[in-house]
C-alpha cells in the first residue's frame, strides 16, 4: 500500500547558512581547488569543482575552453561527431583533463564512446547520463562500462536516494550525479510527479557515498551563487550547473532578435525541441519532459564565471572555511521562509 514519509526534506530556497566567526581577512584568501581520489578508476583529480552541464546548449567544446582557464570541469555533450572531437583534442590537448565525454545508455551510444575514446586515449572521464537512474539496465551499463573501460572515471546518473548511490558505487561508477526535476528547463516533477527535493538529496547521497569512499555531482536546481556555495555545503564534491551557464557566447542554441534584443535558445535535454533535433520528434510512447525557454544574451561566460566563484568564497569567508573542502564541516544551515528582500526585485539590474 501507499507509503508517505514525514521525515521533512528542504530544498536550496528553505536555508540559509549561519555565519560563524572567521580568521579569514579577505575572499581571496579562500581555496577553491580541490583534489580527489577517485574509488574505482584510481585516478586523481585536481581543480575547481563547478561543472558545466552535458546539455547541448550548454556542455559545448567552446564552454570547455573558456571555463577550463579557471580550473572548472565540462560534461561535454553526446552530439559530437567522433572527428569533431579529434579536432577539438588536437587543438586543446591542455584542457582534455578538465573535460568528460558523455553517453546515453544504447548499443550506439557505447559503439561511438569507444570511438570517441579509442580516438582521443587523453580523455579520461565518461559521464552515463539517463534521466532515470533506477533502472536494471542502467546499472548494468555502468557495469559494461567499467569492464570495457577499467582506468577511466566513470560519472553515473541520476538518483536521488543513498541506496541508489551505493549500488552505482559498487557497480563501477566513481562520481554519482544527484539530481531528479530540479533543473531550471527540466518538467519532470510537473509530468511525473516524481522527485525530491534536491538540498536533502544531496545530504542523504553525499553521505551514502562518502561511506564508500565514492563522489557525488549535485545536479540542478541552482539559480545564483548562493546556492551552489549551499550544495557544497550539503556535502557535494562537484556541482553541476546548466541555466546558470546557458545564453552566453559560449553557450549552444540559436541566437534570436526579439525588440531590439538578442535571445538565446535554452532547452532541456527531454524536451520536444531536443528530441526533434536529435531523435526525429517526441516518440508516440512518451511525453517531453523539458521546456524550451528563451534566455536574454549574456555576452562571453567570464563575467558568469566570475560571480559564481566569486559568491563561493564569499560563502567560506562567512562561516570560516580557508577552502572549499572545509565548506561542508563549517557548514550550519538555518530553515528560513524568505530567502530575499524582493521589493526592487522588478526594476534592479545588479544582481
Amino acid at each position: 500500500m501507499p507509503r508517505i514519509d514525514n521525515d521533512i526534506k528542504l530544498d536550496f530556497k528553505d536555508v540559509l547558512f549561519r555565519p560563524k566567526r572567521s580568521t579569514l581577512r579577505s575572499r581571496s584568501d579562500v581555496d577553491l581547488v580541490r583534489t580527489f581520489q577517485f574509488r574505482n578508476s584510481g585516478q586523481t583529480y585536481t581543480g575547481i569543482p563547478v561543472m558545466v552541464a552535458n546539455m547541448d546548449t550548454t556542455g559545448t567544446f567552446e564552454m570547455a575552453k573558456a571555463v577550463a582557464k579557471h580550473l572548472m570541469f565540462t560534461v561535454i555533450h553526446k552530439h559530437y561527431s567522433v572527428e569533431e572531437w579529434k579536432e577539438f583534442a588536437a587543438e586543446n590537448k591542455d584542457i582534455l583533463q578538465h573535460i568528460a565525454a558523455s553517453t546515453g545508455t544504447g548499443e550506439n551510444d557505447l559503439t561511438k564512446l569507444k570511438q570517441i575514446l579509442d580516438a582521443v586515449p587523453d580523455i579520461k572521464y565518461l559521464c552515463v547520463d539517463v534521466a532515470n537512474g533506477y533502472s536494471e539496465h542502467f546499472v548494468q551499463f555502468v557495469k559494461n562500462c567499467r569492464a570495457e573501460f577499467p582506468k577511466h572515471t566513470i560519472m553515473a546518473g541520476n538518483v536521488v536516494t543513498g541506496e541508489m548511490v551505493e549500488e552505482l558505487l559498487l557497480s563501477g561508477a566513481d562520481i554519482i550525479k544527484v539530481g531528479i526535476g530540479p533543473g531550471s528547463v527540466c518538467t519532470t516533477r510537473k509530468k511525473t510527479g516524481v522527485g525530491y527535493p534536491q538540498l536533502s538529496a544531496v545530504i542523504e547521497c553525499a553521505d551514502a557515498a562518502h561511506g564508500l569512499g565514492g563522489h557525488i555531482i549535485s545536479d540542478g536546481g541552482c539559480t545564483c551563487p548562493g546556492d551552489v556555495a549551499k550544495a557544497f555545503g550539503a556535502g557535494a564534491d562537484f556541482v553541476m550547473l546548466g541555466g546558470m551557464f546557458a545564453g552566453h557566447a559560449e553557450s549552444g542554441g540559436e541566437m534570436v532578435e526579439k525588440g531590439g534584443k538578442k535571445y538565446k535558445i535554452f532547452y532541456g535535454m527531454s524536451s520536444a525541441t531536443a528530441m526533434k533535433r536529435h531523435a526525429g520528434g517526441v516518440a508516440d510512447y512518451r511525453a517531453s519532459e523539458g521546456k524550451t525557454v528563451q534566455i536574454e544574451y549574456r555576452g562571453p561566460v567570464e563575467v558568469t564565471v566570475q560571480d559564481i566563484l566569486g559568491g563561493v568564497r564569499s560563502t567560506c569567508t562567512y562561516v570560516g572555511a580557508g577552502k572549499l573542502k572545509e565548506l561542508s564541516r563549517r557548514a550550519t544551515f538555518i530553515r528560513v521562509t524568505q530567502q530575499l528582500n524582493e521589493v526592487f526585485a522588478a526594476s534592479t539590474k545588479d544582481d
